[in-house]
Protein backbone atom coordinates (compact mmCIF):
# COMPACT_ATOMS: atom_id res chain seq x y z
CA UNK A 1 0.00 0.00 0.00
CA UNK A 2 1.30 3.33 -0.99
CA UNK A 3 0.96 6.29 1.28
CA UNK A 4 0.07 9.71 -0.05
CA UNK A 5 2.23 12.34 1.41
CA UNK A 6 0.97 15.82 1.79
CA UNK A 7 3.24 18.58 0.80
CA UNK A 8 5.06 19.59 3.87
CA UNK A 9 6.23 23.05 2.72
CA UNK A 10 6.17 25.93 5.20
CA UNK A 11 7.19 28.48 2.56
CA UNK A 12 3.81 29.10 1.00
CA UNK A 13 1.75 32.28 0.83
CA UNK A 14 2.42 33.66 4.31
CA UNK A 15 5.89 35.13 3.65
CA UNK A 16 4.67 36.84 0.46
CA UNK A 17 1.77 38.47 2.29
CA UNK A 18 4.10 39.48 5.11
CA UNK A 19 6.47 41.22 2.72
CA UNK A 20 3.62 43.05 0.98
CA UNK A 21 2.23 44.23 4.34
CA UNK A 22 5.64 45.44 5.49
CA UNK A 23 6.15 47.42 2.26
CA UNK A 24 2.65 48.94 2.54
CA UNK A 25 3.21 49.98 6.16
CA UNK A 26 6.57 51.52 5.26
CA UNK A 27 5.06 53.54 2.40
CA UNK A 28 2.18 54.80 4.57
CA UNK A 29 4.53 55.81 7.41
CA UNK A 30 6.84 57.60 4.95
CA UNK A 31 3.89 59.54 3.50
CA UNK A 32 2.64 60.62 6.94
CA UNK A 33 6.09 61.71 8.11
CA UNK A 34 6.75 63.60 4.85
CA UNK A 35 3.43 65.45 5.22
CA UNK A 36 4.36 66.79 8.63
CA UNK A 37 8.01 67.48 7.80
CA UNK A 38 7.11 69.48 4.71
CA UNK A 39 4.38 71.35 6.59
CA UNK A 40 1.59 70.24 4.30
CA UNK A 41 -0.60 69.33 7.26
CA UNK A 42 -0.65 72.93 8.46
CA UNK A 43 -1.47 74.43 5.08
CA UNK A 44 -4.45 72.13 4.60
CA UNK A 45 -6.11 73.59 7.69
CA UNK A 46 -5.51 77.24 6.83
CA UNK A 47 -7.88 78.42 4.15
CA UNK A 48 -8.20 82.07 3.26
CA UNK A 49 -11.30 83.76 4.68
CA UNK A 50 -14.17 84.56 2.36
CA UNK A 51 -14.73 88.31 2.56
CA UNK A 52 -15.74 91.31 0.47
CA UNK A 53 -14.45 94.87 0.73
CA UNK A 54 -15.92 98.22 -0.25
CA UNK A 55 -13.68 101.07 -1.36
CA UNK A 56 -14.14 104.83 -1.31
CA UNK A 57 -11.39 107.12 -2.59
CA UNK A 58 -11.12 110.80 -1.58
CA UNK A 59 -9.24 112.73 -4.30
CA UNK A 60 -8.65 115.71 -2.00
CA UNK A 61 -6.88 113.87 0.80
CA UNK A 62 -5.53 110.94 -1.23
CA UNK A 63 -7.10 108.55 1.29
CA UNK A 64 -8.64 105.24 0.30
CA UNK A 65 -11.21 104.00 2.81
CA UNK A 66 -11.32 100.21 2.80
CA UNK A 67 -14.40 98.79 4.53
CA UNK A 68 -15.04 95.14 5.41
CA UNK A 69 -18.27 94.67 3.47
CA UNK A 70 -19.19 91.23 4.79
CA UNK A 71 -18.03 87.67 5.15
CA UNK A 72 -15.69 85.98 7.60
CA UNK A 73 -13.99 87.90 10.42
CA UNK A 74 -10.25 88.27 9.83
CA UNK A 75 -7.40 88.43 12.35
CA UNK A 76 -5.84 91.84 11.68
CA UNK A 77 -2.36 90.41 12.32
CA UNK A 78 -2.81 88.27 9.20
CA UNK A 79 -3.91 91.10 6.90
CA UNK A 80 -1.69 93.43 4.95
CA UNK A 81 -2.41 96.27 2.53
CA UNK A 82 -0.07 96.81 -0.42
CA UNK A 83 -0.15 99.43 -3.10
CA UNK A 84 1.63 102.45 -4.47
CA UNK A 85 4.81 103.09 -2.48
CA UNK A 86 3.50 101.59 0.77
CA UNK A 87 3.52 98.01 2.00
CA UNK A 88 1.68 97.46 5.28
CA UNK A 89 2.10 93.74 5.31
CA UNK A 90 1.74 91.59 7.27
CA UNK A 91 -0.30 93.14 10.02
CA UNK A 92 -2.39 96.28 9.88
CA UNK A 93 -3.71 98.25 12.85
CA UNK A 94 -7.18 98.18 11.36
CA UNK A 95 -9.04 99.36 14.46
CA UNK A 96 -6.62 102.22 15.26
CA UNK A 97 -5.80 100.91 18.73
CA UNK A 98 -2.06 101.16 18.20
CA UNK A 99 -1.61 97.39 18.52
CA UNK A 100 -1.67 95.05 15.55
CA UNK A 101 -3.45 91.76 16.05
CA UNK A 102 -5.50 92.66 19.12
CA UNK A 103 -8.84 92.25 17.34
CA UNK A 104 -10.64 90.79 14.37
CA UNK A 105 -11.77 92.77 11.34
CA UNK A 106 -15.51 92.33 10.98
CA UNK A 107 -18.25 93.71 8.75
CA UNK A 108 -18.39 97.50 8.90
CA UNK A 109 -14.79 98.02 10.10
CA UNK A 110 -12.83 100.52 8.00
CA UNK A 111 -9.18 101.32 7.35
CA UNK A 112 -7.71 104.55 5.91
CA UNK A 113 -4.91 104.00 3.42
CA UNK A 114 -2.84 106.64 1.63
CA UNK A 115 -3.01 105.89 -2.08
CA UNK A 116 -2.64 107.65 -5.38
CA UNK A 117 -5.60 107.87 -7.72
CA UNK A 118 -3.87 105.57 -10.21
CA UNK A 119 -2.51 103.02 -7.71
CA UNK A 120 -3.54 99.41 -7.39
CA UNK A 121 -4.14 98.46 -3.76
CA UNK A 122 -4.35 94.85 -2.62
CA UNK A 123 -5.58 93.41 0.66
CA UNK A 124 -3.35 90.42 1.38
CA UNK A 125 -4.02 87.62 3.88
CA UNK A 126 -1.23 85.38 5.21
CA UNK A 127 -1.92 82.18 7.14
CA UNK A 128 1.18 82.63 9.29
CA UNK A 129 4.95 83.00 9.05
CA UNK A 130 5.96 81.28 5.84
CA UNK A 131 2.37 80.19 5.30
CA UNK A 132 0.01 80.45 2.38
CA UNK A 133 -1.06 83.87 1.13
CA UNK A 134 -4.16 85.01 -0.70
CA UNK A 135 -5.40 88.29 -2.15
CA UNK A 136 -8.71 89.10 -0.47
CA UNK A 137 -9.50 92.25 -2.41
CA UNK A 138 -8.15 94.62 -5.05
CA UNK A 139 -8.86 98.30 -5.67
CA UNK A 140 -7.70 99.74 -8.95
CA UNK A 141 -7.48 103.50 -9.19
CA UNK A 142 -8.96 105.46 -12.01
Amino acid sequence: MQRIRFIDDDNAVSPVIGVILMVAITVILAAVIATFVLGLGDSLNSQAPQVSFDYQYDETSGELTITHGGGDPIDEAKVGVRGGDTDNSPGVDWDGSGTVGDSDITAGDSYEYAAGSDDTVRIIWRAGPGGATATLGVWEGT
